[in-house]
């Protein structure tokens, strides 16, 4: 991965930016957490089901409220985040909750240098695979890091959604890989479009046989690919709500898939 760091250090800069605004934001929420309430979606809850006395992994955890929640579910949960502030952040927030969740700062590619155990569940959420150039290793890190029989379960955005232009009102980039990655200048962020932060990112899109493949091709069985045609968040410009946490693009309404879900079992 060492001919992608630049760009890695640009997008760990863009998130240690973001990072104090989603804190301190009405989109996460974080007193009403604190209180008790959850930051996961029916999705995922659903399709996890029973967590309690699981050890699970979780990958790209930002600052660490769906981690937490998570572990409110009775699993053992680890997080990591290539984030420093992010990380900064989680661990303030788990101390706030008395939650002894561990938080290590790693790029994901790291992750097996950083946590040596293997788990009963790895998880990962929403806005993830699109900072990965390489699946194949991702999918590796994957199976390595699951005990025998262990489950693997994503749930994130669409690729269709990766190919809209900045506005999310037409098809603006290509479906299909590219080792090269999409470049950004941004301002703001989806917490905030007004915030006073610049900063670059470096995107790769990934077609959905690409994260399918990546998973069977390192020894994990696909026990169920689901797509749903909304979001289940608010973080993109012209959506409107449908649905209790649900929303779908004005002008596309329900035509296109929004997330996908995967839940994949290590032989």
């Amino acid at each position: 991965m060492e001919k992608f760091i630049n760009q890695f250090n640009a997008n760990r800069d863009g998130w240690n930016l973001r990072t104090p605004h989603h804190v301190k934001s009405d989109f996460y929420d974080v007193k009403n957490f604190i209180a008790g309430a959850t930051s996961l979606r029916f999705i995922e809850m659903e399709e996890l089901g029973n967590i309690t006395g699981k050890t699970l992994l979780h990958l790209m955890c930002h600052f660490g409220q769906d981690t937490l929640s998570l572990a409110r579910m009775g699993a053992k949960v680890t997080g990591i985040d290539f984030s420093d502030q992010a990380i900064e952040s989680a661990r303030s927030l788990a101390r706030k909750i008395g939650s002894e969740t561990e938080f290590h700062c790693c790029n994901l590619y790291d992750t097996r240098k950083c946590v040596s155990g293997r788990f009963d569940i790895v998880y990962t959420s929403y806005g993830v695979i699109g900072w990965l150039p390489d699946l194949q290793e991702w999918g590796r890190i994957i199976s390595e890091s699951l005990k025998p029989g262990g489950v693997f379960y994503i749930v994130e955005f669409h690729p269709f959604v990766w190919m809209m232009d900045e506005k999310h009102e037409k098809f603006a980039y290509s479906y299909f890989h590219s080792e090269s990655p999409l470049e950004f200048d941004q301002k703001g962020t989806y917490t905030d479009r007004a915030a006073d932060i610049r900063y670059k990112d470096f995107n790769w899109i990934h077609a959905l046989g690409d994260v399918v493949n990546s998973l069977i091709a390192n020894g994990l069985a696909i026990e169920f690919l689901h797509e749903f045609p909304f979001s289940v968040y608010d973080c993109f410009p012209n959506l409107e709500k449908v649905g209790e946490h649900k929303w779908v693009f004005k002008n596309l309404r329900d035509t296109i898939p929004y997330l996908f879900s995967i839940k994949a079992r290590k032989k």
